[in-house]
């Protein structure tokens, strides 16, 4: 069993990032620029603007955040986005989700202008995306993607089963899969016998919500497993959605948590908002 190391991964492409934003800034006195629209005071919400901002400051990005009370209206949020598509230091906007329940997230998703659409949530991106354009992908399964080349996995002609199909990590997940000529099932919450289907594949992504979801049983000696999920229990202890004790020595690979996708994630938002900077100095 070998542990896919997220951290190590999202470490060296910071610092690939790092010195392409030197180059940047010396050679088209260009320095990217990140926005990120926080709305209420969700504690995970905060801490996750939190360790982009930090990111941003480490590779020599401009970041601001603009945080919004629970009570903004929806116009309001608009209004900031439309200030930001037209602010040239800005090459990536990012509204952190999930928004408050008065508000229409696909709605707000469409105003972002998809050329600074670093999270690759945009209809746009994700069209392009799924027929296997140019575009911006969504940094968690753009992550994981990384991670199988890091790692030299192959992913034609495998079984890969991907549970979870929210419109963040597990419809994009699939796409990209697809893309690369992989077999893909996609499993959700109205699946019927989810083990039937995970116990087949060689490798299984899960990105639900669950914790420890996937026991033992439900996974092939040598499967590969990449686990999206982050959990906090009552004990406060962070679990993904896999028992990754029970699971860990069936696997040939697995991811842990945390430091295995968490880190990923990150570093694909500074790829994306780098590569949206690099298109304005064009």
């Amino acid at each position: 069993m070998q542990l896919i190391d997220g951290k190590k991964l999202a470490n060296k492409i910071h610092a690939k990032v790092a010195k392409e934003v030197e180059t940047l800034k010396s050679e088209k006195n260009i320095t990217p620029g990140l926005a990120v629209i926080l709305v209420g005071d969700n504690p995970a919400s905060q801490a996750y603007v939190k360790m982009k901002a930090k990111a941003c400051k480490e590779v020599g990005f401009y970041s601001i955040v603009h945080e919004m009370p629970e009570s903004i209206t929806q116009d309001e949020i608009i209004a900031t986005i439309e200030m930001m598509n037209n602010n040239p230091r800005i090459d990536g906007i990012l509204v952190q989700l999930p928004l408050p329940k008065h508000i229409d997230t696909t709605k707000i998703l469409e105003v972002v202008d998809p050329k600074k659409d670093v999270d690759g949530f945009h209809p746009y991106n994700v069209g392009r995306m799924v027929t296997g354009l140019d575009s911006f992908v969504a940094c968690t399964p753009l992550g994981v993607m990384e991670m199988f080349k890091e790692y030299n996995i192959e992913l034609q002609g495998k079984d890969i089963c991907v549970v979870g199909a929210s419109n963040i990590v597990g419809k994009p997940m699939a796409n990209l899969l697809v893309n690369a000529n992989a077999t893909v099932t996609t499993t959700h919450i109205y699946t019927k016998d989810l083990a039937s289907h995970t116990s087949k594949a060689d490798i299984v992504i899960v990105g639900a919500g669950v914790p420890n979801l996937i026991k033992k049983d439900m996974v092939k000696d040598g499967a590969i497993v990449i686990d999206i999920g982050i959990n906090k229990l009552d004990s406060g202890k962070l679990v993904g959605d896999v028992d990754f004790d029970g699971v860990a020595p069936k696997c040939s690979f697995i991811t842990p948590v945390p430091g295995g996708v968490g880190p990923m994630t990150i570093a694909m938002l500074l790829v994306n908002t780098l590569k949206s900077a690099k298109s304005r100095g064009l």
